[in-house]
């Protein structure tokens, strides 16, 4: 019954932390967690909630990022889904 959203970070697997994050943080995301154009949690929120270091978030974020799954913008947060045209 548990989806891969509430999965925790197996620090001894084979995936690395900020992969896994990645994944967790697009199962939350497919499931409605934040709807798109929505903002997804903060980078601080998610380091702990998941016991990473930030530059673990970041790391994940920025796949999302290369994905198109999300989109940053500096100082407001990360957002789903793709940026609005001329904002990106």
């Amino acid at each position: 019954m548990s989806t891969d959203a509430d999965a925790e970070i197996d620090h001894e697997g084979p995936v690395t932390p900020y992969r896994q994050l990645a994944e967790i943080l697009k199962a939350r995301i497919a499931r409605g967690d934040w709807a798109e154009g929505r903002p997804i949690a903060s980078e601080t929120r998610l380091v702990q909630e998941y016991g990473l270091a930030r530059s673990t978030v970041r790391r994940a974020l920025d796949v999302l990022v290369e994905e198109g799954v999300v989109w940053k913008v500096q100082g407001r947060g990360t957002y789903v889904g793709q940026p609005p045209a001329g904002n990106s």
